[in-house]
C-alpha cells in the first residue's frame, strides 16, 4: 500500500502542476528536486556534508568579488525603489560580512554532532529502548531579503541531513542566487552530496511563500521568518494544509533600568543594544524605574542621541511593543516608559512585546533575580545586551532564526539539532 500511495501521489502531483498557478508550479518543481536529492544527503553522511561546508566557506572567500557585485545590483535596485535604511542594512553584503559567513560555516563543519542514537532504558521484560535522530527529508524556509540567511539556513538543514527549499525576499533574489550557484551547489557537488539538495525558489512575490507551506507531502516542515503579520498568515495556511510551520516572527529587545543601575552600565547597554537598528534583538523598549527616572533618563537619552535615535515618549500613540525594526523609515526610534520595580518591568515586557529578549540593568542582585524570575520570554540578560540573543553568539552555531513560541518545542535560537525527528527504537534483550 505504501508504494501504491506514492505512485498515486506522483500522478496527482503531475496533474496538479498542470492546473496550479505558475508560481505554485515552480515551487512544486523545486520541492520535487529537493525530495529527489534528500536521500543522497542522508547517504553522503556527516564527513561529506562537513567537507562541503568547509569548501563553501572557501568559495565564499574566493568568490567574494562576484558575490559583492551581485549584491550591489540588488542594493542599488532597492535604493532606487525607496527601501528604508534598516532594510538596506539587512540586504547589504560587505567583505566583512562574507568573511563572517565563511567563519560560521567553518565552525559549523567542525562542530561535533550529538550521537545519532542514545539509550533510554531497559524495559522490565529486557527489551532495550533507544532514541534516534532521523532527518526530516526536505525542509523549506521563507525569509526576509537578507542574503546571509540563505547560507545560514541551508547549512543548518544540510547538517541535519535534509534538503532545503529556500524562498527569500524579492530584493535579495540576485544575491541569494549567486550564493547558491557560486558557493553552495559546487561545494556539495565536489563532495558527492547532490547539488539539488539546496533549491532556491526563483520567483518573487508572496505566492511562492504561500505555495511552499502548502506542500506537506513534499515539504513537511517550513521555517518562516519575517514580520508577525506575514508569519501568522503563513502559519495559518500551513496549518490548514497540514504543514508544520516553525515561525520566527516578532522581535524587539527590552532594556529595564532598575533604580540601582550604574550610570556607566546604562550608557554602555543603550549603546551596545543599538549598533544595528534593522535586527530583531536590538533595543526596542526602554523601561525605567519611576523613582529613578530623573537620574537615569538623561544618561540613556544622551546615549540614544549619540546613536541618532529618537525616543518615543509618553503619551504614546502606538503600543509599547511596537517593533521599530520593521517600521520602514522610522527604525531610528526607541519607545520609553516608566515602571514600578522589577516585577512590573518583567510583566510589562512580557505583556507588551513578543517575549524575544529582555535585559535588567542593576547592581542590586535581588532586584535582578526578581526580574529574571518574573520574565518568561525567550532570553533574559543581566547587565548584558539583548543583541547576544543569536545562535552564533550564544551557541557558537549559525541559526535558522529565533523562535518565541510560548509552547513546548524549539525555542530561542534554532539550530540543526532542532531540525530532526525523534524516533524510538526497541531492540530485543541481550542474549
Amino acid at each position: 500500500m505504501r508504494g501504491g500511495r506514492g505512485n498515486l501521489g506522483a500522478v496527482s502531483s503531475s496533474l496538479d502542476s498542470r492546473t496550479e498557478a505558475p508560481e505554485s508550479a515552480v515551487v512544486r518543481e523545486a520541492a520535487l528536486r529537493a525530495a529527489a536529492a534528500a536521500p543522497g544527503v542522508r547517504a553522503a553522511g556527516g564527513p561529506a556534508v562537513d567537507a562541503a561546508l568547509r569548501t563553501a566557506a572557501t568559495l565564499l572567500r574566493e568568490k567574494s568579488p562576484l558575490l559583492l557585485e551581485a549584491n550591489h545590483v540588488d542594493v542599488t535596485a532597492a535604493e532606487q525603489n525607496g527601501m528604508a535604511p534598516g532594510l538596506l542594512d539587512r540586504l547589504r553584503l560587505t567583505p566583512e560580512r562574507l568573511a563572517d559567513m565563511a567563519t560560521q560555516l567553518d565552525v559549523l563543519a567542525a562542530t561535533p554532532e550529538p550521537p545519532l542514537q542514545r539509550e533510554v532504558r531497559t524495559l522490565p521484560t529486557g527489551e532495550r529502548v533507544f532514541e534516534r535522530r532521523v532527518p526530516v527529508g526536505v525542509i523549506g524556509a521563507v525569509f526576509e531579503a537578507r542574503p546571509n540567511v540563505t547560507v545560514d539556513v541551508a547549512s543548518q538543514v544540510l547538517k541535519a541531513r535534509s534538503a532545503a527549499v529556500l524562498r527569500t525576499g524579492a530584493a535579495a533574489l540576485g544575491s541569494a542566487t549567486a550564493l547558491v550557484e557560486l558557493v553552495l551547489a559546487p561545494a556539495l557537488e565536489q563532495h558527492g552530496v547532490p547539488a539539488d539538495a539546496v533549491q532556491l525558489v526563483p520567483v518573487p512575490g508572496h505566492a511562492g511563500a504561500d505555495a511552499l507551506v502548502g506542500l506537506p507531502d513534499l515539504v513537511p516542515l517550513v521555517v518562516v521568518r519575517g514580520s508577525g503579520e506575514v508569519t501568522r498568515r503563513l502559519s495559518a495556511l500551513g496549518a490548514a494544509a497540514g504543514t508544520r510551520v516553525l515561525a520566527h516572527a516578532d522581535g524587539g529587545g527590552v532594556l529595564y533600568l532598575h533604580a540601582s543601575a550604574d550610570e556607566d552600565d546604562v550608557a554602555r547597554l543603550v549603546t551596545e543594544s543599538t549598533d544595528r537598528l534593522g535586527v530583531c534583538n536590538r533595543l526596542n523598549l526602554l523601561l525605567i524605574d519611576a523613582d529613578a527616572h530623573d537620574r537615569l533618563w538623561p544618561v540613556a537619552e544622551e546615549a540614544l542621541a549619540d546613536r541618532g535615535i529618537t525616543p518615543s515618549l509618553a503619551p504614546h500613540d502606538h503600543p509599547l511593543g511596537h517593533e521599530w525594526a520593521l517600521d520602514a523609515g522610522a527604525e531610528a526610534h526607541v519607545t520609553v516608559a516608566t515602571v514600578d520595580g522589577p516585577v512590573d518591568a518583567a510583566l510589562t515586557a512580557v505583556r507588551e512585546t513578543s517575549g524575544l529578549a529582555a535585559c535588567v540593568c542593576a547592581t542590586d542582585a535581588d532586584a535582578a533575580e526578581r526580574f529574571i524570575d518574573a520574565y518568561t520570554g525567550t532570553g533574559v540578560f543581566w547587565n548584558t545586551t539583548t543583541r547576544l540573543l543569536d545562535g552564533y553568539k550564544l551557541l557558537g552555531l549559525p541559526e535558522t532564526g529565533i523562535n518565541v513560541d510560548h509552547t513546548p518545542g524549539p525555542r530561542g535560537p534554532v539550530t540543526y539539532v532542532d531540525l530532526s525527528l525523534r524516533q524510538f527504537v526497541v531492540l530485543p534483550p541481550h542474549d
